[in-house]
């Protein structure tokens, strides 16, 4: 007789916000990891919840849109139950406004903001004051959205680790599987199914207080203030490399960027660096949903960097799924096997 309803492969973001969904519906669940929790790319520093821009609007960025909206009431009842914090705050985002021709975009980009995100959230040209806080930005003008939040990748997931094991989930190492089977696996998981492969992303860890302040996005880099008194900073994209987990020369330019692009970084003393490999889909969205040919066997999956900021929506599709067949996976984020077609 089984002992769980459902088993989450992957103590991972996705794996972890699933079993926690399911866990809040009724759900018996339990969590198999051989390497533990966040041990792959969700054990990151970085944490950048940040919107694509409001314009060409698809599913993925209305699932984020929806996702970013409902991850503060998410994630504060996590930390209710864990007695934790995930480092998630809502502190917004600036980013420079390159020249006329993009300060045109910006501003049609908030005429679009104001429609599609419903009033709930802000996309807003602001003049540049040339604070510490502040990238260079050549027009003399800065774009403030008020979506992005932030969160602490690894502190975010042994919060939630520790609100499922309050909830009676067990989180191990090793198991059987028993009830529906989630598949939360990775990188590994995507090249083991075909669906996408792995980008290694190299960051790095200051030692900065700066808790209120809003995150940055400069010169193509996140610059991420946290609760606890870091700034991280992040990161490459690397489609071939022979050390997953080094950190090297891209990272030593990744710091050279940051600090010459925000005068409060120069004299922050680097306290961690961090190297791993991100689940890209080949699809480039999430992959969620059924797994062909495998009754009662789901995949959930490529969160690459928009896996926490996903987070809240994928596991609330994938737990109304999994446990009551309510299909509401959008058509661009279901799993399909290589060689079969969509639709």
């Amino acid at each position: 007789m089984a002992t769980v309803d459902v088993t989450v492969r992957g103590a991972g973001i996705f794996g972890l916000s699933i079993a926690w969904a399911c866990v809040q519906a009724g759900a018996r669940v339990r969590v198999i990891d051989p390497g533990g929790v966040a041990a792959g790319a969700s054990g990151g520093i970085v944490g950048a919840l940040a919107p694509h821009t409001p314009e060409r609007w698809n599913v993925k960025k209305a699932v984020q849109f929806e996702s970013l909206i409902v991850a503060e009431r998410f994630w504060a009842g996590i930390d209710e139950v864990s007695g934790l914090a995930s480092g998630y705050g809502r502190t917004g985002r600036l980013q420079p406004v390159a020249d006329d021709r993009a300060l045109e975009f910006a501003y049609e980009r908030t005429e679009a903001a104001a429609v599609l995100w419903q009033g709930l959230a802000e996309w807003r040209v602001v003049p540049a004051t040339g604070a510490p806080w502040e990238p260079p930005s050549p027009s003399g003008y800065l774009i403030h959205d008020t979506l992005s939040a932030r969160i602490h990748p690894r502190q975010a997931c042994l919060s939630l680790a520790a609100a499922l094991r309050v909830k009676g989930c067990e989180i191990t190492a090793t198991g059987d599987d028993q009830g529906a089977v989630v598949w939360a696996t990775g990188v590994a998981g995507l090249l083991d199914s075909g669906a996408g492969n792995g980008v290694k992303g190299q960051a790095v860890l200051l030692r900065l207080a700066m808790p209120d302040a809003p995150q940055l996005f400069a010169d193509a880099l996140h610059v991420v203030p946290h609760g606890d008194g870091t700034v991280a900073i992040g990161s490459t994209s690397e489609r071939y490399f022979d050390d997953p987990t080094a950190t090297d020369g891209q990272l030593d330019d990744v710091l050279t960027r940051a600090r010459a692009a925000v005068p409060a970084l120069r004299d922050a003393p680097v306290i961690a660096r961090w190297a791993g490999v991100r689940p890209r889909a080949a699809s480039r969205a999430p992959v969620l949903g059924p797994w062909p040919g495998r009754d009662g066997h789901f995949m959930a999956n490529g969160g690459f960097k928009i896996g926490f900021g996903m987070a809240p929506g994928v596991a609330s599709m994938m737990a109304g799924l999994v446990l009551h067949g309510r299909d509401e996976i959008p058509e661009d984020f279901r799993f399909y096997l290589p060689g079969t077609s969509k639709g």
